[in-house]
């Protein structure tokens, strides 16, 4: 079976999509695009053979369609993830799933009415194999209790309508949802921290940014945001443990030595960093679309998250420590 996909948004993100699922991932295919910009849909769809709905509703609703990936502006979201679900279609989602808690828990509440779960947030750091090993060994409790755990999220630059809230709620969403799932557990409470600031950041935004948060069990956290760092898109993270501490490497592939010494590339942008996370992130999603399964980060996960950037968005405006308001989990999510 082939599922027959239909993308919301086919901007930067979703044109990377489209060639992963057409190159190399199994089991799927691109078969209609919409888009506000007609033009780019247009564009898409003459590229990849597929038909071109006006309306984001009428894709989903149509019967050429059997599974829907939303690549759209993160407050675009919330609208068409619950028409895909009263569809009763599968949807995967990138992130943020919503921008809001409130949003976050309207999709929950057509999920649970729907009976089951159809959502998949776009975390892709939980499909990457480094991080897979990292949970591999704290969950085999080869390094005792996890007490800390550093993590550093650096880009080269970033685009001029990138906002001062998109550090957080675009950036840092990936370093709280990686913690949520290497710790498995809620975070509690953020603190944010503003150390000096570099030269090459627009005027509106304050870069670097230092997150503090704090699990439920007294895990400390730290997520180190610079993205404006000038030389590289450079992901960190070390778990530090009661007995010993597992990190990530530079990912590098080949080291070369010369005249100069020793150096390795350094990926400069999410596609060739974690351009293996993504591959096998939609394998799994199509697979389970196929079957009638689920797969991968829920809407509770995408809402956690959610919750957490506004307690840090606040914490950053009152430079104090805001606790992380969270309803109680329901059992469809458990």
């Amino acid at each position: 079976m082939v599922v027959r996909i239909g993308m919301i948004g086919p901007g930067g993100m979703g044109r990377a999509h489209i060639q992963r699922i057409h190159t190399q991932v199994p089991g799927g295919r691109v078969v209609a695009v919409t888009d506000v910009d007609t033009d780019n849909a247009k564009s898409v769809a003459a590229e990849h053979s597929a038909t071109v709905f006006p309306t984001a509703g009428e894709l989903i609703t149509s019967t050429d369609v059997d599974a829907v990936m939303i690549c759209s502006y993160g407050p675009a979201h919330a609208p068409d993830v619950i028409a895909a679900i009263e569809a009763g279609k599968p949807v995967f989602c990138e992130k943020p799933l919503a921008p809001t808690a409130a949003e976050c828990i309207a999709i929950m509440a057509a999920e649970q009415r729907a009976g089951r779960r159809l959502v998949t947030v776009g975390f892709m750091r939980r499909f990457e194999p480094s991080y897979r090993q990292l949970k591999a060994v704290l969950d085999a409790g080869q390094i005792g209790n996890p007490l800390i755990f550093h993590s550093r999220h650096r880009n080269p630059t970033v685009v001029p309508y990138y906002t001062r809230d998109m550090s957080i709620n675009d950036t840092a969403i990936h370093d709280i949802d990686i913690s949520r799932y290497l710790l498995g557990e809620e975070i509690v409470s953020a603190r944010v921290d503003v150390p000096r600031q570099t030269r090459a950041k627009a005027d509106h935004l304050q870069d670097p940014l230092v997150l503090i948060l704090t699990t439920r069990s007294g895990v400390w956290i730290d997520v180190e945001i610079f993205v404006n760092n000038g030389h590289a898109y450079d992901v960190q993270g070390e778990i530090v443990g009661e007995t010993g501490t597992v990190r990530l490497t530079d990912q590098n592939l080949i080291d070369h030595t010369g005249s100069a010494g020793r150096t390795h590339a350094l990926p400069m942008d999410h596609n060739q960093r974690f351009g293996s996370a993504f591959t096998v992130e939609l394998t799994e999603w199509i697979a389970a679309a196929a079957a009638g399964t689920h797969t991968g980060p829920t809407s509770w996960d995408g809402y956690a998250a959610a919750c957490v950037c506004d307690a840090a968005t606040r914490a950053r405006d009152s430079a104090g420590t805001v606790a992380v308001d969270l309803i109680e989990q329901p059992a469809l999510y458990a």
